[in-house]
């Protein structure tokens, strides 16, 4: 009776098949960070963060350390952000952070968690003992042993 055709949707609805201007591409790598390790949610990182102190001409820059549990991971590229959260005196803080700011001295692991979702914004409503994670058993092999054995 009706014949129905299947098509294609316009190419500014489906953004994969639209590549990224060369040049735009380039400005995005080019302020991408390399020395960031992998972390996922779950995991418990310490964020070193760089701040400034003092007006004029007597500005000092100290680290302050930031330590908690990646509750998600968001963006691609370097609009990419991660939300730590962290339970200080009974208060619950979250604090985003650009994944490659020059602000952000260094991240190191602390510990991997054992999480089946990628948002953990359930976390927010646990308090004490409930709201721990599950140590993961997963250990990433160094890139440079993997290398040697093969």
């Amino acid at each position: 009776m009706f014949a129905l055709e299947v098509l294609a949707p316009p190419e500014w609805v489906c953004r994969e098949y639209k590549e990224m201007n060369p040049v735009i591409q380039k400005l995005h790598e080019a302020q991408l960070r390399k020395d960031l390790p992998d972390f996922r949610p779950g995991d418990t990182i310490k964020v070193n963060v760089r701040l400034l102190e003092g007006e004029g001409e007597k500005v000092k820059e100290r680290i302050q350390t930031f330590e908690g549990v990646v509750i998600s991971k968001k963006g691609r590229a370097s609009s990419a952000s991660f939300t730590v959260r962290r339970v200080s005196f009974g208060v619950g803080i979250e604090r985003i952070f650009p994944l490659h700011s020059p602000s952000i001295a260094s991240i190191d692991i602390v510990g991997k968690g054992d999480v089946r979702r990628s948002r953990l914004y359930y976390l927010r409503n646990l308090r004490g003992k409930a709201a721990r994670i599950k140590r993961a058993a997963r250990e990433e092999a160094p890139a440079e042993t993997a290398t040697a054995k093969a």
